[in-house]
């Protein structure tokens, strides 16, 4: 039989856990899914938390599901990571105890001190070095915050005592029984704490930020072993070769593997990964310069847009305002109108992300008239992620990008094939859609592979056609919606000044 990697995929509503199948051409097949929901804490307005015990144990039951429901940990090769980028986790070295809830890439509680970070004059510094703007989104300002938190958690850091890191390190040390405290270099990557070329720790940034670098994870590579599960966890011992965040993952997963591929996935929120090539590129319009991934001696930098609210705008419809019972639901909806009826919606839930990046800007709707009614919110919130992809486009183009052919996309809301054409149609460009679609949890098993010497390519195996929009729109209508998003984001952005 085919060996089987297990991939974890962590994300920021849901935890899932997936056996694949590795046939001897390198192809990577689906054969068992559990999946959890996640618990979302809002203590505060800007607030987000996850319970990290919460998180460990959905990790732990979805994985002891799939390996049984696969035939048995016997079956299974190497085990794969890949998680919710930035969320910052705090625990107790010796017992594994989580001491506060982790904070989560959407929380906006450390606004100020970026702020402050930047008004000093720290962000051409922090940028050069890491590729990041001074934003609470990152984690280094969180881990700040957790270590004034819990009592005397600075001087316990410095001692050695508390652990700090990612979901990626707080997954591995559990599922490892405490042995192995490490990250991999693209988690790493989006702390703010990375030197972007070296991949190690800065102690300058550390001290910038008042975060022991004691208390950091080891940096490793996306793929080789990084830990090995307790044996109590699956029954014998599992080796973990693979480990990258969701957004690095699904590039993994699409196999933009070569300068000039890029993706979407659009989750809770939005993430466009362009690979750059083999040297960092600094971005000029408050792009991201990050990490694609490193595997052996091989690196792929990448260019990064972050959009905060994605699905998540589609689940405030439903669980906020009602005005839907499912999330499918919206398609419908959407096609029912004959055009928006000038309505829009800006979607700064927790802020805006690029490459607006406005930590303290509210959501917003504009145009509304008394003919607008449920229908017109929906399909504005599905529009704000085409008027959203495109600003990122624009600003990639801006860096100097060459133009698009094709945006390789995935995630739930890709369901949705209106919103799917709809983005084709106000960026220009032909949507690709693959006929799996969880990119993260494939690019997880694809390194896991890789870093257990199983195959020697990343290179992708896609074995069914994808599904394609292409653009239909007039360019003529497609700039009057642009400009009337221009003009919405402007509102919005004058009206939380």
């Amino acid at each position: 039989m085919d060996p089987l990697i297990l991939s974890l995929d962590q994300g920021t509503t849901s935890t899932r856990a997936v056996a694949f199948a590795l046939s001897p051409d390198g192809a990577l097949t689906p054969v068992a899914t559990r999946q959890l929901e996640l618990t979302q804490h809002y203590p505060e307005p800007g607030w987000v938390e996850h319970d990290s015990a919460e998180i460990r144990d959905a990790a732990l039951q979805t994985c002891r599901e799939v390996v049984d429901a696969a035939g048995g940990v016997t079956r299974f090769a190497a085990m794969g990571i890949t998680n919710q980028r930035e969320t910052a986790v705090i625990w107790d070295a010796a017992t594994g105890a989580p001491l506060h809830r982790a904070i989560v890439w959407q929380d906006r509680r450390t606004a100020e001190t970026t702020r402050n970070l930047a008004a000093d004059g720290h962000e051409p510094a922090v940028q050069g070095a890491t590729g990041l703007i001074l934003d609470p989104y990152f984690s280094a300002s969180k881990f700040a915050w957790l270590l004034d938190a819990v009592p005397d958690g600075r001087a316990r850091a410095a001692r050695g005592e508390v652990r700090l890191g990612t979901v990626d390190a707080w997954l591995i040390d559990r599922l490892s029984g405490g042995r192995s405290h490490v990250t991999d270099a693209t988690n790493a990557a989006r702390t703010s704490l990375m030197d972007l070329r070296t991949l190690a720790w800065r102690e300058d940034l550390a001290g910038l930020f008042d975060v022991p670098l004691a208390a950091l994870p080891e940096i490793r590579p996306c793929a080789g072993p990084l830990a090995e599960t307790a044996r109590e966890i699956f029954g014998r011992p599992l080796p973990i070769t693979g480990a990258a965040g969701d957004q690095q993952a699904a590039l993994v997963g699409h196999g933009a593997l070569a300068p000039g591929d890029a993706k979407i996935t659009y989750g809770t929120g939005a993430f466009l990964v362009a690979n750059v090539g083999t040297t960092p590129v600094a971005s000029g319009a408050r792009l991201l310069a990050t990490l694609g991934y490193v595997v052996d001696s091989a690196r792929a930098w990448a260019l990064e847009g972050s959009i905060f609210s994605a699905g998540s705008a589609i689940q405030w419809l439903r669980d906020g305002l009602g005005v839907i019972n499912e999330s499918r639901q919206s398609e419908a909806l959407a096609r029912g109108l004959q055009d928006n009826g000038g309505v829009y919606l800006v979607p700064g839930f927790t802020g805006l992300g690029a490459p607006w990046w406005a930590p303290d800007a509210r959501g917003a709707v504009i145009g509304l008239t008394r003919d607008s009614g449920p229908a017109h919110f929906v399909r504005a919130a599905l529009e704000s992620l085409a008027y959203q992809t495109r600003d990122l486009l624009d600003a990639l183009a801006r860096d100097g990008a060459p133009p698009l052919r094709v945006l390789k996309v995935d995630g739930g809301v890709t369901a949705n094939a209106w919103a799917m054409q709809f983005v084709a149609d106000i960026c220009g460009v032909t949507v690709e859609r693959p006929a799996y679609q969880e990119m993260t949890a494939l690019g997880a098993a694809r390194l896991a592979a890789f870093g257990a010497g199983l195959i020697d390519t990343l290179a992708a195996r896609e074995t069914a056609a994808p599904a394609c929009w292409r653009p239909q729109m007039d360019p003529a209508e497609r700039e009057r919606l642009l400009g009337g998003w221009r003009a919405a984001v402007r509102a919005a952005m004058i009206a939380t000044a």
